[in-house]
């Protein structure tokens, strides 16, 4: 009896400390704490343009008879009215002394810049400069005992971590919100190609933009920036610009005014399982370089179009966008030490940074070729490029799509007329009769690559050719 005793006592002590440990695992974050240290810091903005229009309130005298034209004439002059367009946005205090960091899309093109504090205080602000690729601006107002945030210097956040956002949501000042870290690097588009976004379920909405996004620690780890929405609201999935991003281009809009950004000028895409098996690798890694821009710093430093970027500076290249993040952070004219693959071998290449322009270049249409050629398996019509289509695209190689036949197998791979071919099988097209050799000697079965520009953009794509 006291054996049964025993192993009953020991049981229950076993469903007592797993009590203890499945209620600790549950336990939800307090919040409280974390909101009474950082509120203060947390700014509501408004912002006001002027805009002058003019209303010519003065009748038709045609439709008015003879007779009271001379009562009408001159009774209702042009009328001049003031308009007001008002945003709504959040910001947060990163020094005692007036400086304030939120999303330059919340003051653009603002006449007056209003920020509230949680006391009531109120501030005109003086926008001190901004930066269109990471959506950021940097805003001061006159006063040296100002509540800050703390930043986060050391970046530790995780993916499942809580976080918590304060922001001015519809107008609503100093509203709370939390949720944990969905997802980390994320890239949402090339206007903004620059920024590792935060993603995270934290519910964000119009009048949030600008506002700090807190770890548990009370420490600002980035700045809510956008929402993905069918509806204008929020639907789960919202993205924050990381505070190390924000905080380097803060600096250098105070040390400098202006913002620069090391830039390689090679055009990049994802290394997909059929690019990748095409080109050699074992598995799906890396940036593949589609295309070097003319006069550009990749131009002279032996980087190849077929380069797959494995590692920057010992950093790894998973997925593509995960190259300008890296090389976006460097000061122009650093060197910067690249591990890639070249026709299946390893290499490494020391390449040194220049200064990312502002203007894009865009590509007019192409001028007509000549020596035209029908391929034998792809059924396209192509020409040589001309010395003028080379200098418009900033290629030395390639041959240009004149025509694709519905029938054909390009039209089913979806090539393009203007389409310009410039690698085929990971070797340079260099004219018609170089690309009708080296398409003819194809393997059978064999997943393949070809190099395209369309519109300006390069690419590779794959195929396979069925015996």
């Amino acid at each position: 009896m006291s054996k049964i005793k025993s192993c009953f006592f020991i049981l229950l002590l076993f469903l007592y400390l797993g009590q203890i440990t499945i209620s600790q695992a549950t336990a939800l974050p307090d919040f409280t704490k974390l909101v009474e240290q950082s509120a203060p810091s947390v700014v509501n903005i408004s912002t006001s343009k002027k805009i002058a229009s003019y209303y010519d309130l003065s009748p038709d005298l045609n439709d008015i008879p003879p007779m009271y034209r001379d009562f009408f004439q001159g009774q209702v002059p042009n009328s001049p009215e003031s308009q007001y367009s008002q945003s709504l946005g959040s910001g947060f205090i990163i020094s005692s002394d007036g400086y304030i960091l939120t999303n330059n899309h919340v003051v653009q093109g603002a006449d007056e810049i209003r920020v509230k504090l949680s006391d009531r205080r109120e501030f005109t602000a003086k926008l001190i400069g901004a930066d269109n690729r990471t959506d950021i601006a940097l805003l001061k107002v006159e006063d040296n005992n100002l509540p800050q945030v703390k930043i986060c210097k050391i970046n530790t956040l995780k993916v499942g971590d809580w976080v918590m956002a304060i922001g001015s949501p519809f107008g609503f000042d100093h509203s709370v919100t939390a949720g944990i870290v969905s997802a980390k690097g994320r890239s949402l588009g090339a206007e903004s190609n620059y920024v590792p976004f935060i993603q995270t379920d934290v519910a964000i909405n119009p009048g949030n933009s600008g506002g700090p996004l807190f770890n548990l620690e009370g420490e600002v780890i980035g700045i809510n920036s956008q929402i993905l929405t069918r509806s204008g609201g929020f639907m789960g999935l919202s993205f924050a610009i990381p505070i190390d991003v924000a905080m380097s281009v803060a600096e250098q809009i105070k040390a400098t005014g202006k913002v620069q950004r090391a830039w390689l000028g090679i055009m990049i895409q994802e290394v997909s399982k059929d690019l990748a098996e095409s080109f050699g690798l074992e598995k799906p890694e890396g940036a593949l370089i589609a295309r070097i821009l003319e006069n550009s710093p990749a131009t002279d430093s032996g980087l190849q179009v077929g380069d797959i970027v494995l590692t920057v500076n010992g950093q790894m290249i998973q997925h593509s966008a995960d190259l300008p993040h890296i090389v976006g952070m460097l000061k122009p004219g650093s060197e910067i030490n690249m591990q890639l693959i070249r026709a299946g071998k390893e290499q490494n290449i020391v390449v040194k940074t220049g200064v990312l322009p502002n203007d894009n270049n865009n590509i007019a249409s192409l001028p007509a070729t000549s020596k035209k050629v029908q391929a034998n398996i792809l059924g396209i019509i192509i020409g040589n490029l001309t010395a003028n289509q080379k200098k418009i695209l900033g290629v030395n190689q390639g041959v240009v799509i004149e025509n694709v036949p519905k029938e054909s197998l390009g039209y089913q791979l979806g090539l393009a007329t203007n389409d310009v071919i410039t690698h085929l099988n990971n070797q340079p097209v260099l004219s018609v009769s170089n690309f009708e050799k080296t398409i003819n000697k194809l393997s059978k079965g064999k997943m393949l690559a070809m190099g395209i520009i369309r519109d300006n953009h390069a690419s590779f794509i794959t195929f396979r050719i069925i015996p």
